[in-house]
């Protein structure tokens, strides 16, 4: 078995071999950390592209949903603002109709203050305009004093007469209907006559003489005779005169002063009775 003896030289090649391994060492790690910077080098090169593009996808989807949950709460609140426009509309619309109504109403029992007539304003809710039948129907009947024939106007004329009521709700047979009669006067001239409906949104007076002075213009009231409708309450306007030879009668059409197509609000005439 070899011994070994530490001589002279000895410790110098340990000294030496120390050294070598201590160098080579300090290489191999110098070298290792180098390729670990390249490396890492190399792998930020390639991934820091695709981390950017990931990190501005996560920013946009963010960004979007943040836009997402702003415009949801944004539309709530304009669905919330449009329900409440609306229904601020629909008050004042009612409002305003309510005015509109209160002033007609105002307007019509104006006309009725000097006669000696009770009156009641009633609302149209039905109309019946064929070629036979002009009539309409309003919100008034026998549980609010309505009684047999009695006269409809407003502010502006006749409109016609009743002649049919139930409980709540009455059927006006308009001027215009070829059934209607009123006996009548040339305002001007105190000429007598009869206004009949002509089934169209006309009237005509029948039995005016033919002698008779009469000009297109000439306003006819109600006589009062017939004891539905008070005297003096405008029936319409001549629109046309026309005389025949060997007539006893000449033909004249009247346009009535009441626009019976847009009627809203009527006053019923209710007349007083006397108590003996």
């Amino acid at each position: 078995m070899p011994h070994w003896r530490i001589t002279g030289k000895n410790p110098l090649i340990f000294l030496a071999c120390i050294v070598l391994v201590s160098l080579l060492l300090i290489t191999v790690s110098i070298r290792y950390d180098k390729g670990n910077l390249f490396f890492e080098s190399v792998i930020v090169r390639i991934f820091s592209p695709i981390q950017s593009l990931l990190t501005q996808v996560r920013t946009s989807i963010l960004d979007l949903l943040d836009h997402h949950f702003f415009l949801t709460e944004v539309s709530r609140e304009n669905d919330r603002l449009l329900k409440e426009i609306d229904l601020l509309t629909r008050r004042n619309s009612d409002l305003l109709e309510t005015v509109k109504r209160q002033e007609r109403i105002k307007k019509l029992q104006g006309t009725n203050k000097k006669e000696k007539v009770k009156s009641l304003t009633a609302l149209v809710i039905g109309r019946d305009s064929t070629q036979w039948s002009k009539m309409i129907f309003i919100d008034k009947g026998t549980d609010d004093g309505i009684r047999g024939n009695v006269a409809v106007v407003t502010d502006a004329g006749i409109v016609g007469h009743i002649t049919h009521s139930t409980a709540t709700t009455s059927k006006v047979l308009l001027i215009t209907d070829s059934r209607s009669a009123v006996d009548s006067l040339f305002q001007n001239t105190r000429v007598p006559g009869v206004s009949t409906g002509t089934g169209e949104d006309l009237c005509e007076i029948k039995f005016v003489p033919i002698d008779a002075e009469l000009k297109v213009g000439d306003r006819v009231i109600s006589s009062g005779l017939g004891g539905i409708f008070p005297k003096g309450r405008m029936v319409g306007t001549v629109v046309g005169v026309a005389k025949r030879k060997q007539e006893l009668f000449q033909d004249v059409v009247v346009a009535p002063s009441v626009d019976l197509s847009r009627l809203e609000d009527v006053l019923v005439l209710l007349p007083v009775i006397e108590k003996l």
